[in-house]
């Protein structure tokens, strides 16, 4: 009884400690799209990096762009400048979409930097070439509309361009009814949308058909970020933003968690960690938690964007 008594002492001082962390890394995203926000109004940099702040903004004017083109029914790059000018103002207060267009840009430059510093494919990972080459033609051809739409995806960052056609349901209508008034135009958008042949809608397509060989997925160096992101936000049941975000150099202790709720042990964590971060270091308190008990964590703290 008494070092069952001890151990459960031991177990709260490991939540405890861990609950700590994750509040830090809370804080931080939280104020995020705050810092956005001020600095996209204000043109002013510092509190985020230039190239994020880049993005971000150039996101959100394409955004406006193709708005006003569906609505005067024109090419975008027959741009009205005044009117340009007002509607990305106007979005540019839009959290949610702020907050999308802020873990698509950091998706962008952590892509970048894993091949950089590890040589990881941005575009064809090798497990993504494995799914190409599948025996089921249905997984082949929707790994190969993957790639197609993954080779668009970091093409369009460094043109600093969000296609309406790319954004999450939610905020393709948010954006859409800014442009209500005319009909045939919001119709014209809504009918040609579809969320699953979108590049997110592709990835969780393609991840939930691999079933139990998406565990496959949950390493950076085999997967790719972004079928290694869907994957993880699928195991967890997370948003995927999330999970982008945790794989931030700052959000170390958060991503280790995301792994342990998936099931990776320590070590396994801790190599992914590094490949993010070669500064990381494992919690020790990670290797004493199971995988239930981190995606407990997880749930009590999820970051606010």
């Amino acid at each position: 009884m008494g070092e069952e008594i001890m151990d459960l002492a031991a177990d709260a001082t490991v939540e405890v400690t861990l609950r700590g962390g994750l509040a830090r890394e809370g804080r931080a995203l939280a104020s995020v799209v705050p810092v956005l926000r001020h600095l996209l109004g204000a043109q002013t940099q510092g509190l985020v990096s230039e190239a994020i702040l880049a993005r971000v903004r150039g996101m959100v004017f394409d955004c406006a762009a193709q708005l006003l083109a569906a609505k005067g029914g024109r090419d975008p790059s027959a741009r009205d400048p005044d009117a340009l000018d007002a509607l990305a103002e106007g979005l540019m207060a839009d959290e949610a979409l702020l907050a999308h267009c802020h873990a698509l840009a950091a998706e962008g430059l952590i892509a970048e930097r894993l091949m950089q510093r590890h040589a990881v494919d941005p575009v064809l990972s090798p497990l993504l070439q494995e799914l190409i080459a599948a025996e089921d033609p249905a997984v082949a051809s929707l790994a190969m509309a993957t790639l197609a739409a993954q080779s668009r995806f970091v093409q369009s960052q460094r043109r600093m361009e969000l296609p309406l056609g790319e954004l999450p349901a939610e905020l393709f209508h948010a954006l859409t009814a800014r442009i209500a008034d005319a009909g045939a135009a919001t119709a014209g958008l809504q009918a040609a949308y579809d969320e699953g042949a979108s590049r997110l809608g592709l990835m969780a397509r393609l991840v939930g058909s691999m079933r139990r060989g998406a565990l496959a997925a949950l390493g950076i160096e085999h997967a790719g970020l972004a079928l290694f992101a869907t994957a993880l936000a699928n195991a967890t049941r997370s948003a995927r933003t999330d999970v982008v975000l945790s794989c931030h150099e700052g959000q170390s202790l958060r991503l280790a968690l995301l792994l342990r709720a998936a099931g990776l042990m320590p070590a396994a964590i801790g190599r992914q960690l590094l490949l993010f971060n070669p500064a990381a270091r494992l919690p020790e308190a990670i290797g004493a938690l199971s995988a239930e008990r981190a995606a407990a964590l997880l749930a009590a703290e999820r970051p606010a964007h």
